[in-house]
């Protein structure tokens, strides 16, 4: 069953550790710097058991401006915060941030704990309290629960546990569906164990020895033990604070920022399709392409923004872009994020990932906004079919598709039910499930068609286009399997025609020019006066060298078709007539001798060596005779 995860905020020293320890009896600053400073520089992990049956993980986070970056690596993934405001100095600028980041971040619920109650005169309290509620108005703390807290001498903190006991119990602990994700917020080796990984689990569940994968580097290791607050488990499930022992991996290829996740369940991108609030609080308009810093999960990336409608936005605006990373990282849509300005270093915007991996936009372009509006307020249907569309002629594969969307299993095969029976989406190999959208395939039968007669009319000797030159004029990258399925929607229909190794199209035949018919007519002579001493290549384009070797080619080729020409190698063609009569001759001397080898073969024939080997040897693949040491008999 999932479980619910709550996260502190707010300014350095407002008492969120104190506060914690006094909820848990547990010191969540683990660091000698932490102690010996008085103040929490990296997250501290605490839990505890409520009345209604179920543990609550919580994540203290610090307050201070220079370890903002670690705050919002702990933000991810908590389901509600206990918002922090000390009563001897009311809202401070870290309450502010932290309090956008959370907003930011898609957190909607919470309570406001306003602390050190016991330091500050009644009138004072009351005026701090005012001005809190103030800030917190038209929010998604407004009219949550607030309570006035002493960590020093424990007054509030029995109301602060009912109050988390009768949310919790509220919660919805249904889990969400999909694969395995734990964004990584920690990375330790323990001896005689190895590395050991923690973090919030925010889908799915995954078991004790199975395998599992390290993105965006997609390295895969096996489960070699799960803890859950310290307790030892055989399997995890979302909403969990969660420890595990990853077997074989070393320390050194795991960092904060990492994501364990299912094998197979995410696509590591540098360009993410988003949706991004640049707040009001920014005094500057946010031009296009400037260089920020991206927080996304438990990860903070170096990169730029692209805004795909101007060149700059004021304050407060909500805008369609695309965020680009220096360094790869796996989202699904509905992720949120945060940006943060390059320097100074300050919470700048933020909001929710559409796509993880699309293709780099052109700014200014009508189709973005028509994508962004499908995005925003489009139906699942309508987003998967943007998604396939999008993958043009390649389409997607069931799985591309799952972690493209970040649907999974019986919940996307009920959203492609409908799509599907309207051949608004064609399943082009059963196997793999690949899809096309149907309007990206009504364009393959036309090229393909073009393509085809472009061929023809470039060759109107030879009968049809092979299959691989077909596919390769269509476009140079089509799937083999949307390939064979356009053959044979494309043969189904009658508009090609298969011959032999090469296809047609269905009206096509071989027109034959009077020169052409001449020069054909001048060369089956010439190979017939030959006889046996058949000309080479070389000699024939030399004969007729007055014509293109492209054209002389040809001939030799429809002349193979019609079957008055036999290829003994790359090099030799005799006539068939010649052939036949050999091939009487050489059956009745192996019929009255009982074999032959090549001496008497070439006494027979008169050929020197350079005709009599190549004979024997295709005499041989024509399973005529067969070859007995230096002797050939026949075949049977």
């Amino acid at each position: 069953m999932r479980e619910v995860v709550l996260g502190t905020a707010g300014h350095v020293d407002h008492g969120k550790t104190s506060l914690v320890r006094a909820l848990t009896g547990i010191d969540t600053d683990r660091l000698k710097e932490e102690k010996e400073r008085g103040i929490t520089i990296e997250l501290g992990f605490a839990f505890l058991d409520l009345p209604c049956g179920h543990r609550l993980g919580i994540i203290d986070v610090p307050g201070h401006e220079r370890f903002v970056k670690n705050m919002v690596a702990g933000a991810t993934g908590i389901d509600f915060v206990a918002f922090v405001v000390a009563a001897d100095e009311g809202v401070m600028p870290q309450t502010r941030e932290h309090f956008e980041i959370c907003r930011l971040l898609g957190v909607e619920r919470g309570m406001i704990i306003i602390t050190k109650k016991d330091m500050v005169e009644p009138d004072w309290l009351q005026l701090v309290t005012e001005e809190t509620k103030e800030f917190f108005s038209g929010s998604f703390l407004d009219g949550s629960p607030l309570l006035h807290v002493s960590s020093t001498t424990g007054e509030g903190i029995d109301q602060f546990r009912n109050e988390l006991d009768r949310m919790v119990a509220a919660s919805d602990f249904s889990e969400p569906t999909g694969p395995f994700r734990l964004p990584v917020d920690r990375v330790f080796t323990m001896k005689g164990f190895g590395a050991v990984v923690t973090g919030t689990s925010i889908s799915g569940r995954i078991k004790l020895g199975e395998d599992i994968t390290l993105y965006p580097d997609e390295i895969t290791a096996r489960i070699r033990g799960i803890q859950v607050h310290a307790q030892d488990v055989e399997e995890v499930e979302a909403g969990k604070r969660t420890a595990i022992n990853i077997q074989g991996l070393d320390k050194e290829l795991i960092s904060r920022g990492n994501v364990l996740a299912t094998p197979g369940s995410l696509k590591p991108s540098y360009i993410h399709d988003a949706d991004f609030l640049y707040l009001s609080s920014n005094k500057k308009p946010l031009k296009n392409r400037t260089r920020i810093r991206a927080h996304l999960g438990t990860a903070e990336i170096m990169g730029r923004i692209l805004l795909l409608d101007a060149d700059e936005i004021p304050s407060g605006t909500q805008a369609n872009i695309q965020i680009l990373l220096e360094e790869p990282y796996p989202t699904w849509p509905g992720d949120h994020y945060v940006i943060r300005s390059y320097s100074p270093v300050i919470t700048i915007g933020g909001g929710k990932v559409f796509n993880g991996s699309p293709a780099k936009r052109k700014r200014f372009k009508e189709e973005n906004g028509v994508i962004f509006e499908t995005y925003h307020n489009g139906t699942q249907e309508e987003k998967i079919l943007l998604y396939i569309r999008e993958a043009g002629f390649a389409g997607l594969t069931f799985n591309e598709l799952s972690v493209k969307s970040g649907i999974f299993g019986k919940p996307l095969k009920k959203i492609l039910d409908k799509p599907i029976s309207a051949k608004k989406i064609l399943i082009i190999d059963s196997d793999s499930q690949r899809m096309i959208e149907a309007g990206v395939y009504s364009q393959l039968p036309e090229k393909a068609e073009q393509a085809m007669a472009a061929f023809h009319k470039e060759n109107p000797l030879k009968p049809g286009v092979a299959k691989d030159e077909l596919r390769a004029r269509i476009f140079k990258h089509l799937d083999q399997k949307v390939f064979q399925y356009l053959l044979n929607d494309l043969i189904r229909r009658k508009v090609i025609v298969p011959d032999d190794a090469v296809v047609r199209l269905a009206g096509h035949e071989i027109s034959v020019k009077a020169d052409v018919k001449t020069l054909r007519d001048d060369m089956e002579r010439f190979y017939l006066d030959a006889g046996l001493t058949a000309p080479t290549i070389k000699e024939i384009f030399g004969r007729f060298d007055k014509f293109p070797q492209k054209l002389v080619k040809e001939i030799i080729e429809m002349m193979m078709r019609d079957k008055s020409l036999v290829k003994i190698n790359e090099d030799l063609y005799y006539h068939t007539r010649m052939l036949e009569n050999l091939k009487e001759q050489l059956l009745a001397f192996i019929k009255r001798e009982g074999e032959i080898d090549a001496p008497r073969f070439k006494a027979m024939t008169g050929l020197s060596r350079k005709f009599s080997i190549p004979l024997l040897e295709y005499f041989d693949k024509a399973k005529i005779t067969i070859r007995v040491g230096d002797k050939r008999i026949l075949r049977g």
